[in-house]
């Protein structure tokens, strides 16, 4: 077989030993090197192949990183969604209605009687009767047993207390959103001058705790909680004595509203401190009328006697009356325009615990709040036998608005951008 390999073809031999020489200590690569010389044609295939190859592999990658990163930030965005969802918005039909104040020109009439000396009905007449009884003589001893007539100088200067405060009251009061960083200037700092403190740069108290009057507050012993704040808002002079392990003992400011200066108005020496007389007073007008009680007892109290700004009470009855409004669509399923008729709109009104915790949000670093809400075996309030609640107030409301300052992260009607409301935490 050798023989006639090389007779055939001698040419083809010499060939291949040309190409078997350099490899002669590799046998085994000869039959594979004549492939890569006896095909020259392949010489310009090969390198396209290759180059195709290698077009086709980084189109294929370039193609895996695209859709690698596309599926990534779709599903960082469905992330982003779920961990940052939109925050929710206020609504526009609500904040319109909670704007309008039902009885407004009948109250700017019954300002204009007042300041004319006209009292009207009956029981106004009867508080002016009593106020003037009660100016019964001059305070600094020297005609002591002398009647105030309507003619004395004596009532004649009251009167005209009464009428300046009156008028100034009446003529601030208006919506202004930016009212809540005064408080501290209105509120804060003659309650500091007071008890000789000296702020040094601090707007605001570090602490606060609201303290209502709910039966709830018996179910538990918050006594020691509550005293370890700086400052302890109590309301309408409820009693501490004999509760001091459930409510604490420590009172900075006492709350009320002017009802409850008005029965205080009646007793000698117009005294209404149960907890002392050094405790500064704040109050809400309920009535216009009851300034002839603020007028009569602010001078002969020791602590401060003060009104809250109009403008508080203002934004104060919004932001209660858009949850009311919320609320009411909510549960009822009826229009907006019915509101009134269910709440008695005229009269309806926030109570003395929103206005104090709304107070707190203004004065204070942090908040906390004790005996707000109610249960089917608790009194409504924890010193009192009353089981009732007023009408005149929406307390589900009001329980709403104190979960979202809870929350922290939604918006509250009529409060401006750049006030930020502390954290705010509710015991139960």
């Amino acid at each position: 077989m050798h023989n006639d390999t090389e007779e055939k073809d001698g040419s083809e031999t010499e060939t291949i030993k040309q190409i078997i020489d350099p490899f002669s200590s590799f046998p085994h690569i000869a039959t594979v090197k004549p492939n890569f010389y006896t095909l020259p044609m392949k010489r310009t295939v090969r390198p396209l192949f290759a180059l195709l190859l290698l077009l086709v592999f980084a189109a294929t990658l370039t193609s895996r990183v695209v859709l690698r990163r596309g599926i990534l930030s779709i599903e960082l965005e469905y992330r982003v969604r779920i961990r940052n969802p939109p925050p929710p918005q206020l609504n526009d039909t609500l904040l319109h209605h909670a704007a309008v104040e039902i009885g407004e020109e009948k109250f700017k009439q019954e300002i204009q009687n007042l300041l004319d000396g006209n009292f009207g009905s009956h029981a106004r007449h009867r508080t002016f009767v009593s106020w003037r009884r009660f100016i019964h003589h001059d305070r600094s001893g020297t005609a002591a047993n002398i009647p105030a007539t309507l003619r004395s100088p004596l009532f004649y200067r009251y009167w005209l207390d009464f009428r300046k405060v009156l008028h100034d009251w009446f003529r601030k009061r208006r919506f202004q959103p930016g009212i809540m960083s005064e408080l501290t200037r209105s509120v804060k700092l003659p309650i500091d001058s007071h008890n000789k403190v000296v702020t040094k740069g601090k707007n605001r108290y570090s602490s606060c705790a609201v303290v209502g009057n709910s039966g709830i507050l018996l179910n538990r012993d918050y006594g020691s909680e509550i005293d370890a704040h700086e400052v302890v808002i109590r309301l309408n002079n409820a009693r501490v004595d004999h509760f001091e392990t459930k409510v604490g003992k420590k009172t900075s400011i006492s709350f009320m509203n002017s009802n409850i200066l008005h029965l205080c108005a009646r007793r000698a020496g117009c005294f209404c401190h149960p907890y002392g007389d050094h405790v500064p007073i704040v109050m809400y007008i309920c009535q216009a009328v009851h300034f002839l009680d603020y007028t009569a007892c602010n001078a002969s109290h020791k602590a401060p006697l003060l009104v809250t700004d109009p403008r508080f009470d203002v934004l104060c009855a919004r932001i209660v009356k858009y949850y009311s409004l919320k609320r009411f669509v909510e549960e009822s399923g009826k229009g907006l325009e019915k509101w009134g008729g269910d709440h008695d709109g005229a009269l309806f009104h926030y109570s003395s615990g929103m206005q104090a915790v709304m107070l707190a949000l203004g004065i204070c670093d942090r908040v906390s709040i004790f005996g707000f809400g109610k249960s089917a075996s608790a009194k409504h309030h924890y010193h009192t036998n009353q089981k009732a609640e007023l009408h005149l107030h929406d307390y589900e409301a009001e329980y709403a608005f104190y979960r979202d300052l809870v929350d922290g992260h939604r918006p509250i009607p009529f409060l401006e951008d750049r006030f930020k409301v502390p954290p705010v935490v509710m015991y139960h």
